[in-house]
């Protein structure tokens, strides 16, 4: 079902089941799987793919050019997976050559207005981005995060999954798995303890990240005068043994391009003292 106001190319791939309600522009190599719905005044440019069952409201605009200087018209895509939302006036890029050719969403998101996904982004599923919130280039955000309005993620930094970001903070450093941060300038707050509850996380489950957090980020535990890097190889052999404990270190342990957001207490501390060093809350 195409509306008769719209502009579809005879290179995109529109599947039977999809619906293009008036006014949207649909560009070369652009496939809309079953299910698709644009309601009205969507614009999607070329190379992007949008998985069965998504839904995307009026004057969200997707597979346009990044907002990369570097960028010179190489081929690339975008790739939404099944069943996400995106609503009214969403901007959704491109990648570009100086990261992985694709923009990636997946499944189950809901982008509410205003988000803004620049290129190279991978966002994992059941991801909430609420209104205005803003990744730039590069970045990950990993299944089950929530960022939070007028939130701003730096580029290349990572979000980890079932983590929460605070409306209006400025994130520039990578979220811990489970973790919560807020701030003008981020800092770690806690565990995101309602997030893992919503989840279904038994009550081991969660008490084991909470001390795994206190061992790791606690202000007042036996390894408050080590840095950063042994208080992470002194975590207990039995926490180690639980899954999500394994994530936040296998996630803490990876490289990055940013640092670990850190709470507010560890930065003053220890920051002055690591500049020279290769602990990682530089």
């Amino acid at each position: 079902m195409i509306h008769n106001t719209s502009v579809v190319s005879q290179n995109a791939k529109i599947s039977d089941g999809a619906k293009i309600g008036p006014f949207c522009v649909v560009g070369d190599d652009v496939e809309l799987r079953d299910g698709v719905e644009l309601f009205s005044h969507v614009c999607i440019d070329k190379n992007t793919i949008i998985g069965s069952g998504t839904k995307v409201y009026p004057f969200a605009t997707i597979g346009f050019m990044p907002q990369d200087l570097k960028y010179e018209n190489e081929e690339s895509y975008v790739e939404i997976g099944r069943n996400t939302v995106i609503r009214e006036h969403v901007t959704i890029h491109r990648g570009t050559k100086g990261g992985i050719l694709k923009t990636t969403i997946g499944d189950d998101c809901l982008l509410m207005v205003g988000v803004h996904v620049a290129h190279d982004c991978v966002i994992g599923n059941n991801v909430i981005m609420a209104n205005n919130a803003t990744l730039g280039g590069h970045v990950i955000v990993e299944d089950n995060a929530i960022i939070g309005g007028l939130a701003a993620i730096h580029q290349f930094t990572r979000i980890g999954k079932y983590s929460i970001i605070g409306g209006l903070s400025g994130v520039a450093e990578d979220v811990i798995p489970y973790g919560s941060v807020s701030g003008k300038r981020a800092c770690l707050i806690g565990i995101n303890l309602v997030g893992m509850k919503r989840h279904k996380f038994n009550r081991e489950k969660i008490n084991s990240v909470r001390n795994a957090y206190e061992e790791i980020f606690g202000a007042k535990n036996k390894y408050s005068d080590t840095i950063f890097s042994l208080r992470v190889k002194r975590i207990s052999p039995e926490l180690r043994c639980v899954k999500e404990v394994a994530e936040i270190i296998d996630f803490l342990d990876n490289d990055s391009k940013r640092s670990i957001c850190m709470p507010e207490w560890f930065c003053d501390n220890y920051k002055n003292n690591c500049k020279n060093s290769d602990d990682k809350i530089v």
